[in-house]
């Protein structure tokens, strides 16, 4: 019995693979190929090549592998690929074979085809009997002489039965100006030119958590993932060396992810490896780069002195270790920079920091901010410096602002740096003071800068190292503002909110606006939880604090405290003025938390322009601040009028993003907020099994971390899908469970589906009783939109003879004054339906033929199914879906299907979607197939 042969598992590597199979496929009857793989260190290439072996059932198999010191012995790379089937050598032509021999024997033999025409001969031969697979790697330290033989075999190999494999790294470059710098042949890809080659680069999203969850069975945290892929940047070699490194107090979040490759890993041998070989100078050059990544050329060239002597770094771009990156250096591969610095001895590291301290300074000691701060850390670095560094290195760092509150752009050399990061600086002033309270205030400011930078892992490290129980209690309502505020995003939202009453109570006094934002981010967890009356108890704590001379965000913060707590008690109308008046506090604001709170006013109040616009607003101030914590959040505050005016394709692009960065930031409640968003936006695309499973997981993440408003998105999610589905009592049932329906907010907003399904079922005392509920509310607002969903609920319960059809006519003349035309379709049906069963089926069919249109064009597949149900009943024939339109994809399918027309591709796709690649190569095949096309030319020509 044959021995089974292990098939290797590679991640993200499908588009590989298959182009592996046709090629061994191709083999098999006759027509085989070659091709040469590229890539950096650790990307898979031998993998790869491991996976052809693997799949290669039937062949013989030859490999050989590249090494330095051999890479100078002519031959040595054929003796040891051939060596297995030499004895073939004596069936070739006398020629032929004595030129074959001498080469494998002694490593000589004269110029011309004989040698490479008997190597082709002798594996043609060996073929004759099964198929070959040549596997070449490394075949950068491939000898010359064995290299150009093969390549020479590689390109004629069209009628035989073999595949042939390279692997080399990245591509060299070629040109260098005028001439090319002395002894460069142009290296392994140049003498493989004709062979058809396939880059290999860092995995995507997807790809890297598969890998992660395979290297970590036990499971791997997002945001740990998304830290270790920052160094990784999706090399799996990289990700399998960071996660086998980690200690358990990095699994936990105790300490800080790691920062650089581990020290004696194969990646970090082979980094150091190709340092070493480079000229002394180059390295000295690349050590500043590595200490500075924002350094220029010019200031590059002034440490160089004299300037030309720049030159030296044309021998690290030829070793793939340096590229020009526009007006400075950046290493080619990100790993590799940490890897240069770090094993650097540390007199050159302090010489480095040094000679680029003295660079930063400029005469007269005057310099911009983040030239300012990068000269302090190179000083805090260079050693000598004491405590009066760290002094000089805080200062700076406190006083740089990623262009918070600036209304020009940053300059250009200031969007490259970000560097150093503010919340390193403050670190390595901390562990430069020796005061234990200063030390613990740089500390606490070092751990916020990480968090509002999208650090949480760093963030939460910091603080594990602030537990002095003799700190100031100013200091320690920092703390807690900041705890509490990682908890609210991450973890438990009863913990969240009593750390933030504390963080208030310590605050109020000494920072009167920090105070009042702890109150209503504690607040804030009670919304998240669903708890009305623990935010209607802290809006009365807050109304007893509030002082006549608050400025403007204290304001704002209360009116929404005051306005939010009179709508979790039913008092609508009373709520209307606080919240008003959020809204006009809310131009002088330019925070992005406050202004999400103002956004949820103009919600409750029905201004959803003006909620758009806020929530706009919001995001734009926080990319300005640098506050990547922040986005994944404000985000959410984006869906709401979205869903409010039926844009649902902008629904689940935005909580795909959002979904995508609260996973890279810790932030699980966030995520779960917009996992049910994409199950609302599944729902309304007919999407039965992706709104269940998304659905499913923003419930079990709500009922971990007692977040009401998720689950109840999640739940009001699949009643939306039951309704869709026609399965009325299920969606009733589902709106109706206590449970899942226990907070406000979206309880109102699902409130007129809930009034159709209990309809429906007959259930109209219930269904009135919502009526009330809603129409108090709604009577609170300005919004023709809402009144007209409000006229529609009273249509489906009317009684009385020809009322029904003026309430649905009323309802349509509304949502005519409004913006929601998914809503608008709805009513038309409702109303069709409603006339097709009072037996008028000519006055049906009008408003069932406006709702069908509609549907179809939002992709809504179940909904169009009804529409398309009550054509037919009311007797009319229903014509088939419209050829090649784009209206037959979904919505995913049709975001999808732009996207790629745009030129992006399945990766790029899969990153932005957050799907699989293997989820955008089913779509497109389906898109593919819907529009009749077969290729992504005719994709572009269609959408054009």
């Amino acid at each position: 019995m044959s021995p089974v042969t292990r098939v290797p598992v590679l991640r993200g590597r499908d588009a590989e693979e298959n182009v592996l199979l046709r090629l061994l496929d191709d083999a098999r009857a006759g027509s085989g190929g070659a091709l040469l793989l590229t890539g950096a260190a650790g990307m898979g290439k031998t993998a790869l090549l491991d996976l052809a072996a693997a799949r290669a059932s039937g062949f013989r198999v030859l490999r050989v592998s590249g090494v330095e010191p051999e890479s100078r012995v002519p031959y040595a790379g054929l003796h040891g690929l051939l060596r297995p089937v030499a004895g073939a050598v004596a069936a070739l032509p006398p020629a032929q074979a004595g030129a074959l021999a001498a080469a494998l024997e002694s490593g000589t033999c004269g110029a011309g085809l004989v040698l490479p025409a008997a190597v082709l001969g002798l594996l043609s031969a060996v073929a004759a009997e099964r198929p070959v697979l040549a596997c070449v790697d490394d075949a950068d330290w491939l000898d010359a002489a064995s290299l150009d033989a093969l390549s020479f075999v590689a390109r004629r190999l069209s009628a035989e039965p073999i595949a042939l494999l390279f692997t080399t790294g990245p591509p060299a470059p070629t040109s260098y100006g005028e001439r090319e710098p002395e002894g460069f042949d142009g290296g392994a890809t140049w003498r493989l030119a004709g062979v058809p080659a396939r880059e290999l680069r860092g995995l995507d999203g997807p790809a890297v958590r598969e890998l992660a969850a395979d290297l970590a069975p036990g499971g791997l945290a997002e945001d740990l993932s998304a830290a270790l892929d920052r160094i990784a940047r999706g090399n799996p070699l990289a990700l399998r060396e960071l996660i086998g490194a980690l200690t358990p107090d990095q699994r936990a979040g105790l300490a800080a992810p790691p920062a650089v490759l581990p020290p004696g890993g194969r990646l970090w041998r082979e980094h150091t490896g190709v340092l070493a070989r480079l000229p002394a100078r180059t390295r000295w050059l690349s050590l500043l780069i590595a200490a500075d990544p924002a350094l220029d050329v010019a200031t590059l060239a002034r440490a160089a002195h004299p300037a030309c002597a720049l030159s030296v770094l044309e021998a690290a771009e030829r070793a793939g270790v340096l590229r020009a990156d526009g007006d400075a250096f950046a290493f080619r591969e990100p790993a590799m920079r940490a890897v240069a610095y770090h094993a650097a001895s540390l007199a050159e590291r302090r010489r480095a920091h040094r000679l680029l301290a003295d660079l930063l300074t400029p005469d007269g000691g005057h310099a911009g901010g983040w030239e300012r701060l990068r000269g302090a850390w190179h000083r805090a670095w260079a050693g000598g410096g004491g405590e009066e560094a760290g002094d000089e290195l805080a200062r700076a760092a406190l006083a740089v602002r990623w262009a918070a509150g600036r209304s020009e752009p940053c300059p250009a050399s200031e969007r490259r740096a970000g560097f150093p990061e503010p919340y390193l600086a403050l670190e390595r002033a901390a562990e430069l003071t020796a005061r234990p309270e200063v030390k613990a205030e740089r500390l606490a400011a070092a751990a916020r800068h990480a968090w509002v930078s999208g650090r949480p892992r760093a963030a939460r490290a910091l603080l594990a190292r602030l537990r002095s129980p003799g700190a100031p209690e100013e200091l320690r309502g920092h703390v807690q503002l900041l705890r509490g505020s990682l908890e609210l995003l991450g973890g438990e939202t009863g913990s969240a909110r009593e750390e933030l009453l504390a963080a208030a109570r310590r605050l109020l006094d000494s920072h009167r606006v920090l105070g009042v934002r702890a109150l209503v981010r504690a607040a804030d967890a009670s919304y998240r939880a669903g708890d009305n009356r623990a935010f209607i108890a802290i809006a009365r704590q807050a109304a007893a604090l509030r002082r006549p001379d608050e400025p403007a965000p204290a304001q704002l913060m209360f009116e929404y405290l005051a306005g939010m707590a009179h709508t979790f008690s039913g008092l609508h109308q009373e709520a209307a003025g606080p919240l008003r008046r959020v809204l006009e506090l809310a131009g002088s604001v330019r925070d992005p938390a406050v202004l999400t709170w103002a956004c949820v006013a103009g919600m409750l109040l029905g201004e959803d322009a003006v909620a758009h616009r806020l929530s706009a607003r919001a995001v734009e101030e926080a990319r300005l601040r640098g506050a990547a914590s922040a986005v994944p959040q404000l985000l959410e505050f984006t869906i709401y009028p979205d869903v409010w005016t039926g844009r649902y394709a902008s629904v689940a692009t935005t909580a795909a993003k959002g979904l995508r960065l609260a996973r890279e930031t810790g932030q699980h409640n966030t995520a779960a907020q917009h996992l049910a968003w994409l199950a609302i936006s599944a729902a309304v695309e007919g999407d039965q099994e992706t709104c269940r499973i998304r659905a499913d997981a923003a419930i079990e993440l709500a009922d971990a971390h007692e977040l009401g408003l998720a689950g109840a998105v999640g739940n009001w999610a699949l009643a939306c899908l039951d309704l869709a589905a026609g399965r009325v009592a299920d969606a009733a049932g589902r709106l109706r469970a206590e449970r899942r329906n226990r907070h406000v907010v979206i309880k109102v907003m699902s409130t007129p589906h809930y009034i159709e399904a209990a309809a429906r079922t007959g259930d109209r005392e219930r269904a009135a009783a919502a009526l009330r509920v809603l129409e108090r509310w709604v009577g609170s607002t300005r919004s023709p939109g809402l009144r007209a969903l409000v006229s529609r609920c009273r249509a489906l319960l009317s009684v009385r003879p020809g009322e029904a059809e003026e309430l649905f006519l009323d309802a349509l003349r509304l949502h005519g004054q409004g913006v929601c035309a998914f809503e608008a379709a709805r009513t038309h049906l409702l109303l069709g339906s409603a006339l097709r069963r009072d037996r008028r089926p000519g006055a049906a069919r009008n408003h069932l033929h406006t709702a069908l249109e509609t549907f179809e064009r939002h992709g809504a597949r179940l909904w169009t199914e009804q529409a398309r149900a009550e054509l037919r009943a009311s007797g009319e024939p229903v014509r088939p879906a419209a050829d090649a339109t784009v209206s037959q994809l979904t919505a995913q399918q049709a975001q999808i299907a732009r996207m790629v027309a745009a030129g992006a591709t399945n990766k790029e796709v899969a990153e932005q979607l957050f799907l699989s690649r293997r989820t955008v190569e089913h779509h497109l095949r389906n898109i593919f197939s819907k529009l009749g096309i077969r290729s992504r030319v005719e994709l572009v020509r269609f959408m054009s």
